[in-house]
Formats: C-alpha cells, structure tokens, sequence
C-alpha cells in the first residue's frame, strides 16, 4: 500500500468569490528586503475549489492543495476559519 505525500495547508482572507464553485485566496507574508533589511509585504492569490460556494470575500480560510481541477485551479477549500462580520 502505497502512502500519500503530505499536502501543503495554506490559511489566507478570500479575495474574491465571484466565480461559480472557485474563490481567490490571498496569502500574505512577510520578506526582508535583501539589501535594506526592511521586511515587504507578498501576497500570493491562488484560486482554490468551494464545492457549495460557502465563502464570502473577507472570510479567513483554510486551503489545501490538491491535484489540478482547471488550468489555475489546483488547491481546495478545507474549512472556513473565520466569517467577515
């Protein structure tokens, strides 16, 4: 019996949910700038798969990823950690 590598988890605000079944997932960090030392936001969007359309922009998710669904679709929706009020 062969096991399954372990996926990445990722936990992020929705950006958008205006497609059918998909939400964009903004993921923020923090980088320290190589040469000045002072630490830039990144953000990463990743489009991910809501099955019921549950989520709406401003919820705290949590993503998963997952093999390729569409051509920019390869993470799915885990849980909703926290609703916008």
């Amino acid at each position: 019996m062969m096991e399954r590598n372990l996926r990445k988890e990722r936990i992020g605000i929705v950006a958008s949910n205006k497609m059918d079944k998909s939400i964009v997932v903004a993921i923020e960090r923090k980088v320290k700038h190589g040469l000045y030392g002072k630490f830039v936001k990144k953000t990463s969007r990743f489009v991910a798969h809501d099955e019921e359309n549950t989520c709406n922009e401003g919820d705290t998710v949590k993503i998963m990823e997952t093999r390729p669904l569409s051509k920019s679709k390869n993470w799915r929706l885990v849980e909703i950690i926290e609703r916008v009020k």
